[in-house]
């Protein structure tokens, strides 16, 4: 069963009636056709679909990123990388699930894979945290930077997170701390590093592991330093107004990419990544092949200058 979103309305109605008729059509009369009254409603419901999704603004982007069928980081390495070997641990205090990550290969090319995992399910999702990672989750994934450094290997994180987790254990053990020094290993590696933004990329959980040479979003994705309803509950002590604050963070991928921030956008179908699932991997696999290309055949220096220069370059040609 499909998951509609609030703005969705319209969709559903049309698509509920196409399902419908679809079922009359196998359990009714064979001499009665329907037929032609269903691809009329498709045709109806797939025009009304493009409308919508051609002009989507910010809040709503932020609803389809959050999308709980949309395709998630396991998923992208299920599709696109082979013989990967998950591993585990920070080697301090614990194995955080919300941070996936280990070597495999990518179209034949050896590398290291981190990422964020929501889970797809209410047992998932709760092993994973919804995807907010604890100190040790970016302990572990220092720990991955440093064994790709070693090895060689080009670094792809898929990112995916509302944020860090906040909660009285996670700051005992030095959230801040464990952020940051999975920042600071981002930009002082010698190998290259691509970074996919698959749905949220959450405050400093999310640059954690997205400050790489270049920075690829899917066209419904949003990165941002706080989430809406974050912003709107400080700036106007109400949640409510978590639309009005979307607008003004800027955080939909073509306005970062105004920015400067990313560096692509990869479209999506009509109607966001949930609808061509299988579709959506395998563009974002080329989108990938096509940001690391360039930078594998760089010396470590160069990777690390043009990593620097990139982030340096934000926001001075506004």
């Amino acid at each position: 069963m499909k998951t509609y979103l609030d703005f969705e309305t319209r969709i559903a109605e049309l698509e509920g009636k196409i399902a419908e008729l679809k079922s009359l059509a196998t359990e009714g009369d064979d001499d009665v056709s329907i037929d032609e009254e269903i691809a009329q409603l498709e045709k109806k419901a797939d025009r009304a679909l493009a409308e919508l999704y051609a002009k989507l603004d910010a809040w709503q982007k932020t609803q389809v990123a959050r999308h709980p069928e949309r395709p998630h980081c396991i998923d992208y390495i299920n599709g696109l990388i082979t013989d990967f070997t998950p591993l585990a641990g920070d080697r301090k205090f614990a194995e955080d699930l919300a941070i996936v990550g280990g070597p495999g290969r990518f179209r034949g090319r050896p590398v290291m894979v981190i990422g964020q995992e929501k889970g797809h399910d209410i047992e998932t999702r709760k092993a994973r945290n919804f995807g907010m990672a604890r100190p040790e989750g970016y302990r572990k994934a220092v720990r991955l930077m440093d064994m790709a450094e070693r090895f060689g290997l080009p670094v792809i994180s898929f990112v995916d997170t509302a944020g860090a987790y906040p909660g009285i254990g996670a700051e005992e053990r030095g959230q801040a701390e464990a952020i940051a020094r999975s920042t600071e290993r981002c930009l002082t590696l010698g190998v290259p590093m691509v970074s996919l933004i698959i749905g949220e990329g959450g405050s400093g959980g999310a640059i954690a592991i997205a400050t790489a040479n270049k920075v690829l979003m899917l066209e419904h994705s949003v990165y941002s330093v706080i989430s809406p309803e974050g912003a709107a509950s400080i700036l106007w002590r109400d949640p409510a107004k978590a639309p009005e604050a979307a607008k003004a963070l800027k955080l939909t991928a073509q306005d970062l990419q105004k920015l400067g921030v990313i560096d692509e956008i990869i479209p999506e179908a009509v109607g966001g990544a949930h609808r061509a699932r299988e579709k959506t991997v395998k563009d974002a696999g080329d989108a990938i092949h096509r940001a690391l290309l360039p930078l594998v055949h760089m010396s470590p220096e160069e990777v690390r200058r043009h990593r620097r220069d990139k982030f340096l370059a934000i926001g001075r040609n506004l």
